[in-house]
């Protein structure tokens, strides 16, 4: 099983992007499960070197917190090119050149919704440094914004409105063999 995914794109990660609360971090574990390989969340990273992403933000500044978060984004990708990788990137990591740049090098996953798909999950986590205020109008705002750079980096847009983190899991799995295939194909 994950003999056919490594034959099909070896050494390059699977990076998982997609705005705040859309189920990276849920997804991004199935798959690695399923997979059997490593699962690397990005934020985790960031939050494990230098505390949390509010204190960064209050403390630091916005600005402070994307170098962090694109040196972890580099470190993820760097390490998983020698073994297939799972990864997670925050909301904002797309904006960074440098990240884009090595994306490149990845099989990227556009996790897709829509505001009423994250709406519960960001109503319960008010720990959001972006979100302050109307959450809601936030995200909507910062999704108008990123999605075009989201559509634009992705090899694979997969729609996550419906189903569980296990059966979005399998349907994942199922739409990166099939662009496994596609690619070697296409190299043939």
């Amino acid at each position: 099983m994950v003999r056919a995914l490594q034959d099909g794109c070896p050494g390059r990660p699977i990076v998982l992007v997609g705005p705040m609360a859309v189920g990276k971090s849920a997804i991004g574990q199935q798959l690695a499960l399923q997979l059997d390989v490593p699962y690397v969340d990005t934020d985790a990273m960031v939050v494990a070197a230098h505390g949390s992403i509010a204190d960064i933000f209050a403390g630091r500044g916005e600005h402070a917190f994307r170098e962090l978060e694109a040196r972890a984004v580099a470190k993820a990708i760097d390490s998983a090119k020698e073994q297939l990788s799972v990864i997670s990137l925050g909301g904002g990591a797309v904006l960074d050149s440098g990240t884009q740049q090595l994306l490149s090098e990845c099989t990227v996953v556009y996790l897709e919704c829509d505001a009423a798909t994250v709406a519960d999950r960001i109503a319960r986590n008010t720990g959001r440094p972006l979100l302050q205020g109307d959450a809601m109008t936030r995200w909507e705002a910062l999704f108008a914004t990123r999605r075009p750079v989201y559509e634009r980096l992705a090899d694979i847009v997969l729609d996550v409105r419906s189903g569980s983190v296990a059966e979005i899991g399998l349907l994942l799995e199922e739409r990166l063999r099939q662009h496994a295939a596609l690619k070697e194909e296409v190299e043939k």
